[in-house]
């Protein structure tokens, strides 16, 4: 199959899939969701979405209708029916099916949504362009919540633009990207926003600060501004999906090109954590 969706237990087409009208996040964006990339049949990193996945439902009380080693086998599963060796996988879960009212009930169960399709990693050698965007989201932005509508606003700007992404920023302290986090490097310092309300605990971000520190780089987890990021000496951009990217531009002005020598062991790093897990040998096959 070449891209597969899954529904509360039904599997077929994205086109074939029908979801239930009164789903709950039809009316109120009422779910929480999950994304990674899978390898040679592996998806990569599982155990620590999983972990982040049920910690996010639990921050808003809905029930997910499996327990975590089981979901597990049923996303390994459905990764093995797509053709392919490089996937995107996602999955989200909604509070279920009930007639509209902002009150729900305790004891509604959630409905899992499953979608993998066939993907190419970005080139982690290839610069990206940025823009800076002032940070409207709401204050949970640690709870990876369906409601993406300041994230999908900020994205079709940079995509205008012809950049990447939007570095969000409250004030002037820099949050995350609209669909990323953002990291600098400083005078050999690896520093990133902490792990607060204001920004998503990456897991591609927290797999980068493990390698600096196997690779003796310091690392300040702080809130750091907009003048710290335009004067960094290189620009770092992780997601699930595109683990390790760095910056050429932010706002059509130049940044990042100071320390290629930092970042290349960074990368490095992380890309071989990639490779051992999957058991691919390159980001690109």
């Amino acid at each position: 199959m070449k891209e597969l969706a899954y529904y509360d237990g039904v599997i077929g087409t994205p086109e074939e899939l029908t979801i239930p009208f009164n789903d709950r996040v039809h009316f109120f964006g009422d779910g929480i969701y999950e994304a990674t990339i899978g390898g040679n049949g592996r998806l990569y990193l599982l155990q620590d979405h999983l972990d982040r996945f049920y910690s996010s439902a639990k921050a808003v009380d809905i029930k997910i209708p499996m327990e975590k080693n089981d979901l597990g086998e049923l996303l390994t599963e459905l990764l093995s029916k797509v053709e392919g060796t490089t996937h995107f996988i996602y999955w989200q879960v909604t509070r279920g099916v009930a007639a509209r009212n902002h009150i729900y009930d305790k004891n509604l169960t959630g409905k899992l949504w499953v979608m993998i399709r066939p993907i190419k990693l970005r080139d982690p050698n290839e610069p990206v362009k940025l823009i800076t965007r002032e940070d409207t989201r709401f204050l949970h932005c640690n709870i990876k919540t369906l409601n993406l509508l300041p994230s999908v606003m900020a994205s079709q700007e940079a995509a205008k633009s012809g950049a990447y992404e939007a570095v969000l920023h409250r004030g002037d302290v820099v949050t995350e990207c609209s669909h990323s986090n953002v990291s600098i490097l400083k005078d050999g310092v690896f520093i990133s926003h902490p792990n607060d309300h204001l920004i998503l605990r990456g897991i591609s971000k927290t797999h980068m600060i493990a390698a600096c520190y196997s690779l003796g780089i310091q690392v300040l987890e702080r809130p750091f501004t907009l003048t710290e990021l335009m004067e960094a000496d290189e620009v770092i951009v992780t997601s699930s999906s595109n683990f390790y990217l760095y910056a050429e531009s932010i706002d059509g002005k130049p940044v990042g090109g100071k320390d290629p020598d930092t970042l290349k062991q960074i990368q490095e790093a992380v890309i071989l954590e990639y490779l051992e897990y999957t058991g691919k040998k390159s980001i690109f096959d």
